[in-house]
């Protein structure tokens, strides 16, 4: 493939079935699909070679065809996305989720996909319990356990994705892992979004990372609140700047808001003395200057939210925390993002190491700048599919689906047409 060819995930279209799904992406005029496991619609572990055949005789119908198995972050728990990982500590939750991926590459084999997709994972409240684990190293053990499914004749690459939070985080990280695992089967994949969230000067960084990158994932994003929660310890540093930290206290479970203008602090039952002690200090460390806001911890909502989604991904990407911490923190988010002081959590909650929320929008709907990131892809050497992957719009999935082709498409024609003209060379 000498261009960039745009195809769509499936994770977008989960409200359909796989074969009405693929329909849709080819009638809107996309080149690819990617393929994405999910329990429901594609289950690895469920499909037989009847059905799998059946798929291909869909494909070879049609003019789409798949561009990837993305081996899907929410297949085995959707409460608990991207577990178990590649660098779990147990083994037997490595294992799952190397199985996973191992049928993975067994569909591609069959469908004729030419990638296989993962994502490192992140290091959680077990990483923490057990400092004398590496996750680095696991994780190139893992993925060496998956490079032992390919075939010598299989023409498939296993591909990386960094994403904000995760062990491998920023393209730099991704380009790491790729030299370390020393495969040439072994690539990486880009996602916007995800360096956009990640990435200071993320265009530089598309440039620099090209070369390596045989996917792309695609969606848009914009600028959130980087908020944290941590742990309450005797070694928390608190900063003065950047993220705004929501500090756990484990005592009572209850969460107090480090923002120096509007602290709040969520309380749940009575705070003893030593422990009113501490949020003092927590809060003269932050160097907070307003009325701490006493909130009641049952008061908070718990009901369903038109904010579920953003604050769900917006969790799960906080490390080293258990999901019992995590799912505390959910009602509690909810009451910030609907009770907005002076602006300050009025955007997205975001973790990010830029304050971009990472939240997958429309293009258009967002501020990154596709002509410059495509541009600078394809002049660093890319050329393959570029799979947008709009999972937080399965409800509008149909204008999101068209939406994105009439946004993308004439950029990457643009892109493409430039990519495919040569430069004038003129003597000096």
């Amino acid at each position: 493939m000498s261009a960039i060819q745009l195809a769509y995930s499936t994770s977008g279209l989960t409200g359909l079935d796989f074969t009405q799904a693929v329909a849709a992406i080819d009638r809107a005029g996309y080149a690819g699909v990617e393929v994405a496991c999910h329990r429901r619609q594609f289950n690895v572990f469920e499909l037989d070679d009847t059905e799998l055949a059946a798929v291909c005789r869909q494909f070879d119908r049609l003019r789409v065809q798949p561009a990837c198995v993305a081996t899907a972050s929410h297949f085995f728990d959707p409460q608990r996305p991207h577990e178990p990982s590649l660098l779990a500590v147990e083994p037997a939750a490595r294992k799952r989720r190397i199985d996973l991926i191992r049928r993975g590459i067994r569909v591609a084999r069959v469908l004729g996909a030419p990638l296989v997709t993962f994502g490192s994972g992140f290091r959680r409240r077990e990483h923490v319990e057990h400092p004398d684990f590496d996750p680095a190293a696991a994780l190139v053990e893992s993925i060496h356990a998956c490079l032992a499914e390919l075939r010598d004749d299989d023409d498939i690459t296993l591909v990386i994705e960094p994403e904000p939070g995760m062990q491998v985080e920023t393209l730099a990280e991704g380009q790491a892992l790729v030299a370390a695992v020393g495969s040439p089967r072994f690539g990486l994949h880009i996602d916007l979004c995800h360096a956009y969230c990640s990435e200071r000067d993320y265009v530089a960084a598309l440039a620099s990372a090209a070369a390596q990158a045989k996917y792309l994932h695609v969606s848009d994003a914009a600028a959130g609140c980087n908020v944290r929660i941590v742990n309450d310890s005797a070694a928390l540093v608190v900063p003065r700047t950047g993220a705004t930290l929501l500090v756990h206290l484990p005592d009572t479970s209850s969460f107090l808001l480090l923002d120096r203008e509007y602290p709040v602090l969520f309380r749940d039952g009575i705070l003893g003395r030593t422990q009113a002690s501490r949020v003092d200090a927590l809060l003269a460390a932050a160097g907070a200057t307003g009325a701490v806001e006493m909130v009641d911890y049952l008061s908070l909502p718990v009901r369903s939210s038109p904010l579920d989604e953003e604050i769900f991904t917006w969790l799960i990407s906080l490390p080293g925390l258990s999901y019992d911490v995590l799912e505390r923190a959910r009602p509690v988010a909810r009451w910030l993002r609907s009770q907005p002081r002076a602006g300050r959590l009025e955007r997205r909650l975001a973790n990010t190491l830029t304050g971009i929320a990472h939240y997958h929008d429309i293009p258009g709907q967002g501020t990154l700048d596709f002509a410059a990131s495509f541009s600078a892809l394809a002049r660093g050497g890319f050329a393959g599919y570029a799979a947008v992957e709009l999972y937080h719009h399965v409800d509008d999935w149909h204008h999101a689906l068209t939406a994105t082709l009439a946004q993308l498409g004439p950029v990457v024609d643009r892109v493409n047409v430039a990519a495919a003209t040569p430069s004038e060379v003129t003597d000096g």
